[in-house]
C-alpha cells in the first residue's frame, strides 16, 4: 500500500510536473502570442497616429487658404469698389475748380448734373459745388433732387419730396428757430466738405464782382 501510494504519489508528481512543463509552455506560447499582438497594435497604433497627424495637417492648410480667400474676396471686393467710385468720381476730380461768383436760381438750376458734369446747390444763400458728392447728389443719387437747386427747406425739415422745393426764391422766413439753426448747422457742414462758390441772389439782387486776388484767397481758406 505504501509502495502504491508512493506510484500514485510520484506519477500525480510527474503529472504535475508535465502539466506544470505544459501550462508553462502554454504561458510561453501565450505570451509569444501576447507579444505578436502587441506589435501588430504597435503597429497600427503608429499608422493611426502617422495618419491622424497627416489629416490635421491637411485640415489646417485647408483652414489656412479658406482664409486667405475669404480675406481676397472682401478685400477685393472692396478695393473694386473703391476703383469704381474712384471712377465715378474722375469727370469731377477732372474738372476745373469753378471760380467765384453769384448765381440767380435760373443759373443754379442748369448746374444738376444732367446738363454738365458740375452740380451745384444752395444752403441758407450759399451755393456749393457738391460735384465730387456725384454719388449723392447726382440725378440718380438719393439726395440728387437738391441738384441745382435751393436745398435749405428741404434740410430744415428732413423732407426728400418736391414740396419742399419752391419755384420761386425762398426766404425761409416761414421756418421756426428750431428749423433755421437745422439750416445753419448744414451749411456749416457743406463749408467744411465742399467748395464755397458763390451767393444765391434774391430776385433783382445785383451780383457781386470778385476779383482773382478774393477767389485766390477763398480757395487757400477751403484747402
Amino acid at each position: 500500500m505504501a509502495a502504491g501510494d508512493g506510484d500514485v504519489k510520484l506519477g500525480t508528481l510527474g503529472s504535475g510536473s508535465e502539466s506544470s512543463s505544459e501550462g508553462s509552455s502554454g504561458s510561453l506560447g501565450g505570451a509569444e502570442a501576447t507579444a505578436g499582438g502587441g506589435s501588430w497594435a504597435a503597429a497600427a497604433l503608429a499608422l493611426l497616429t502617422g495618419g491622424g497627424e497627416m489629416l490635421l495637417n491637411v485640415a489646417l492648410v485647408a483652414l489656412v487658404l479658406l482664409g486667405a480667400y475669404r480675406l481676397w474676396v472682401r478685400w477685393g471686393r472692396r478695393g473694386l469698389g473703391a476703383r469704381a467710385g474712384s471712377g465715378d468720381e474722375s469727370p469731377a476730380a477732372a474738372l476745373p475748380r469753378m471760380k467765384k461768383r453769384d448765381f440767380s436760381l435760373e443759373q443754379l438750376r442748369q448746374y444738376d448734373g444732367s446738363r454738365t458734369p458740375r452740380i451745384l446747390l444752395a444752403v441758407n444763400g450759399k451755393v456749393f459745388d457738391v460735384t465730387k458728392g456725384s454719388k449723392f447728389y447726382g440725378p440718380a443719387g438719393p439726395y440728387g433732387i437738391f441738384a441745382g437747386r435751393d436745398a435749405s427747406r428741404g434740410l430744415a425739415t428732413f423732407c426728400l419730396d418736391k414740396d419742399a422745393l419752391k419755384e420761386e426764391y425762398d426766404d425761409l422766413s416761414d421756418l421756426n428757430a428750431v428749423q433755421m439753426e437745422s439750416v445753419r448747422e448744414w451749411e456749416m457742414q457743406f463749408k467744411e466738405k465742399y467748395d464755397y462758390v458763390g451767393r444765391l441772389l434774391k430776385p433783382g439782387e445785383e451780383p457781386s464782382e470778385y476779383t482773382d486776388e478774393e477767389d485766390t484767397k477763398d480757395q487757400n481758406k477751403q484747402d
